[in-house]
């Protein structure tokens, strides 16, 4: 399966290990956005 991604390719059967590891990335990363909307709402209103 080639995506046109130049040699880098996404397996497309994950284990449930990996499954997991990766829903705690992504939990994190929006987490990360999340503190990010909130830090410029307050600068924002503080301006």
């Amino acid at each position: 399966m080639d995506c046109g991604c130049y040699g880098t390719q996404q397996r497309s059967f994950l284990t449930k290990e990996e499954k997991i590891e990766m829903l705690k990335e992504y939990k994190d990363s929006l987490e990360q956005e999340a503190k990010g909307v909130a830090e410029k709402i307050r600068n924002l209103e503080n301006n």
